[in-house]
């Protein structure tokens, strides 16, 4: 079997057998890009690799000796030559981009004799020592897991007794000392000398790449981003070009438009004198990029021309990582970039308008977990504050938290509900855990494309890096701002957006929704079929809903009215009763206030189809606890509405047939309101009476009378009566309903109760955590639909209703019409709308577009690595 593929030759299988990086450089190389010669060790080695019991697979080290002579010959260089060396990167690809998770190794094929050509050759002995320390300690950590603060606490006292502070003050003799300390720490760590066999350390170097794949770091970053476990990774084996030969030489990191804001200006930081991973590993302060047309003008001009060549290649803004050597630059890397939701939202606006993209792939390419960074909190621009440090807006949104200084505390204090701040020099990939569970990042260290910057863009978490004044003393577990002295479990507030840094607590307000938010969310409407409502019980849900774009109100859940304060001692007087009478008495007390909270929802949805569901819970939640009675009488009612089981008992439908006068006083205070609306705006709302916990057919008969009884005894108003759909027998008698429904709305989250036999309340957080920890469930059913089983149920309902009544108009109101899996199979099975709450309404806008494009074939563009 084939495993290795040259950049300059065609390649089967594209992305997911060559990886990102790969794909990237065999298509820049097409394009005659300036990229380094080298060849890509497929994901196919990494699966053998894995499944074979981490043994390379048969025939691998026999193809990669075969690519290597290749490159000797056209580098004109030999691999392990004592006197001028090919030296090689050795870097993971995989197919879905994983910044920073995994393991790279740079200048490898350096050894003492090398070495020591090497610098005769150059005529720069520094550079030569420089990149032989790089190597030992690079290799040390990622193939034999040396702890990488032991060479860094070498080179830290190195500096020290020469009196220096950065790196580059380390001259040619100062690195060589350096390369003996290094080489005893490997040898103590490792009980052996560090490699010299330069194909030893070829072998050991990608089969290090391979295991990262299953780092734990890894397996967190796969699990938070929905990434299979068993892709694996490619491997990219490159020749060395050198940014660290000197004034004429750097590397960077660059994106062709600004990934914070999304203006379309060229972004990114380059050092001099450099390899590529001091930029992103924060040890030294960066430049902005837009410095390096006067100090590397030629590379500057290449560099340019290159982010045109590739935007419009490949149609999306690229990330992009390079190396100028001695004045020549060299492109190591392009991906599609990460950015934030509001430059996500830009770039898709105006590369439609460009014309560079249309505006379905402007709908299509945008990311709708994504979109919830913009509904995330700002700082209150109305408190005053003051700023203790500032550093650099790496990631917008803010955030207060208590200090933490380390992940695992992260990790562990988020967990438990605790908000904090991940405070740290600066971030590396093993810190992912603690990340997701924090609510913001501020470090001291690194620049606006260091890990902290990336990870939390990408996870639309707030983050303030490079923060000036700020100092750390880990062991005494404080951190100075400015002039003052924090304590672990201190509250501070950081600003991504402005780089602010503020003691205490600060006042967060919801952010304003961009106009290209706008613009996207329109375009999506013009594909949708599936239209969106709100879930909203009061007209200041539904004003919301409405502002977000909601097409109606899916569910108006009547009982949490019911339960205000002014009105729960009416409530409790009505199930107290004794006698029909007294309980319709109680009822005229609240009919005129039900009355008034439709007329405030009508109001706000005028125009719009509303959907009032009818009294739902048990009576019993309305009565306090047995120990709280006032009386022997209340102590006994509380008795007899006592259940085993209130969740499958007296409650829907049930309580209605039971109590008629209920559901006639809602009724009637539902039409009242509705004609009262349409006599002051002049437009009737489009009212749907909602029965709920329907199973029989017969039980929406008589509460279908029931209404339409009602109904005619006031002012007329046009209306629809249905039903939810929220148990299995009514999914699989669904013919029969509809019979008697003018429309029947998913409850699906009754139905995942009813059909799994789950009850949430008790499942989530007790055994669904275990079973979604050990894989037995892939999601949990509560969070987004089992399509295979509550689906299933759903797709009898639609087609034995719709059999019956084709016209029957069919939604889902539960909490899975916001979540963009669920609202995909929705439009699979042909449903009229989906309803959620408002704030996920522009979510559900966008996933119901998304699900018509892939029907359209249009489906977003991802390049990476």
């Amino acid at each position: 079997m084939r495993y290795v593929y040259d950049y300059a030759e065609d390649a089967p299988g594209g992305r997911e057998l060559l990886g990102g990086k790969g794909i990237g450089l065999a298509e820049m190389t097409a394009l005659g890009v300036p990229v380094p010669a080298g060849f890509t060790i497929t994901t196919d080695a990494c699966r053998a690799y894995m499944s074979g019991g981490k043994v390379v697979p048969e025939g691998l080290d026999e193809q990669v000796g075969e690519s290597i002579a290749g490159l000797e010959q056209r580098a004109g260089k030999k691999f392990g030559d004592p006197a001028d060396p090919l030296l090689v990167s050795v870097r993971s690809g995989a197919a879905v981009s994983m910044p920073g998770m995994m393991d790279t190794i740079l200048n490898l094929g350096l050894n003492d004799i090398a070495v020591e050509g090497q610098a005769r050759t150059t005529g720069n002995p520094r550079f030569a020592y420089d990149s032989y320390r790089r190597l030992i300690q690079m290799y040390g950590e990622v193939v034999d897991g040396v702890a990488g603060h032991r060479f860094e606490s070498a080179i830290a006292d190195l500096k020290t007794a020469r009196g220096v502070t950065g790196d580059l003050d380390l001259g040619a003799d100062d690195l060589r000392e350096l390369i003996g300390t290094f080489q005893r720490i490997y040898e103590e760590e490792v009980g052996e000398g560090f490699p010299q066999d330069p194909r030893e350390q070829l072998r050991r170097a990608y089969r290090a790449v391979f295991d990262s794949w299953d780092a734990p770091r890894a397996n967190v970053y796969r699990g938070l981003y929905g990434i299979p476990d068993d892709i694996g990774t490619a491997v990219n084996v490159v020749q060395m070009v050198f940014g660290n030969k000197g004034e004429g030489s750097g590397t960077g990191v660059c994106f062709t438009r600004n990934p914070a804001t999304g203006e379309a200006t060229y972004y990114g930081e380059f050092l001099v004198n450099a390899q590529g991973e001091d930029v992103v590993a924060g040890t030294r302060t960066p430049e902005p990029i837009s410095a390096m047309h006067e100090r590397l003008p030629e590379a500057y001009v290449q560099l340019t021309a290159a982010f045109e060549l590739l935007e419009a290649h490949y149609r999306d803004m690229q990330d992009i990582e390079f190396t100028v050597e001695e004045g020549k630059l060299y492109l190591l890397q392009t991906r599609t970039g990460k950015r934030t939701a509001t430059a996500a939202l830009r770039i898709a606006v105006e590369m439609a308008e460009e014309g560079l993209i249309s505006r379905g792939e402007a709908v299509a390419r945008t990311d709708i977990s994504q979109l919830e960074q913009l509904l995330h909190p700002m700082l209150d621009p109305t408190v005053e504050v003051e700023v203790a440090a500032k550093g650099l807006n790496a990631s917008p949104g803010a955030a207060s938290g208590q200090i933490v200084l380390d992940a695992d505390s992260a990790a562990e204090r988020g967990k438990a509900g605790d908000d904090v701040i991940l405070v740290r020099w600066e971030t590396s990939p093993d810190d992912i855990h603690g990340l997701i569970e924090a609510r913001g990042v501020l470090t001291a260290h690194g620049g606006l494309t260091s890990h902290a910057a990336v990870v939390a863009r990408g996870m639309g978490k707030p983050c303030v890096t490079a923060c000036e004044g700020l100092a750390i003393d880990e062991r005494a577990g404080t951190v100075t701002l400015g002039d003052r002295t924090l304590n672990v479990g201190d509250v501070i507030t950081i600003d991504g957006g402005t780089g602010r840094v503020i003691v205490g607590p600060v006042r967060l307000v919801a952010p304003a929704i961009d106009e290209n938010f706008g613009t996207i969310l329109s375009w999506a409407d013009e594909f949708s079929r599936l239209r969106v409502r709100a879930n909203a019980d009061t007209p200041e849900d539904a004003a919301k809903a409405r502002e977000f774009g909601a097409t109606g109100i899916g569910l108006c859940r009547t009982e949490h009215m019911f339960m205000a304060p002014d009105r729960l001692p009416i409530v409790q007087e009505m199930i107290m009763a004794s006698t029909e009478v007294e309980r319709r008495a109680a009822l005229d007390r609240l009919l005129p206030v039900q009355q008034s909270d439709f007329e405030g929802i009508f109001e706000a949805m005028a125009g719009y189809p509303v959907t009032i569901r009818l009294l739902d819970p048990p009576l019993h939640e309305f009565l306090p606890a047995p120990g709280e009675a006032t009386s022997d009488a209340m102590r006994q009612r509380i008795f007899e509405l006592h259940e085993a089981n209130p969740m499958l008992g007296t409650r829907g439908c049930r309580l209605g047939l039971q109590f008629p006068e209920i559901y006639e006083m809602q009724v009637r205070a539902i039409v009242r309101a509705a004609a009262a609306v349409e006599a002051r705006a002049g437009e009737a709302p489009l009212v749907e009476i909602m029965h709920p916990l329907v199973g029989f057919r017969e039980e929406l008969a008589r509460l279908r009378e029931l209404t339409e009884r009602v109904a005619a005894e006031e002012p007329s108003v046009a209306y629809l009566c249905g039903t939810m759909i929220e148990l299995p027998r009514a999914c699989i008698r669904a013919g029969e309903i509809a019979e008697v429904a003018d429309f029947c709305s998913f409850g699906t989250n009754d139905l995942t109760q009813t059909a799994l036999g789950f009850s949430r309340d008790d499942a989530e957080g007790k055994f669904l955590t275990y079973y979604l920890e050990h894989g037995i469930l892939e999601h949990n059913p509560f969070e987004v639909l089992d399509q295979d089983g509550v689906g299933d149920l759903m797709r009898i309902a639609v087609e034995r209703g719709r059999g019956v009544k084709p016209d029957l108009k069919m939604g889902i109101c539960g909490e899975h019409g916001g979540e963009p899996r669920s609202v995909a199979f929705c439009h699979r099975l042909g449903l009229d709308y989906v309803s959620c709450s408002p704030y996920r309404v522009p979510l559900a806008r966008l996933a119901a577009a998304q699900a018509a494009l892939v029907d359209a074939g249009v489906t977003a563009l991802v390049i990476g690595g």
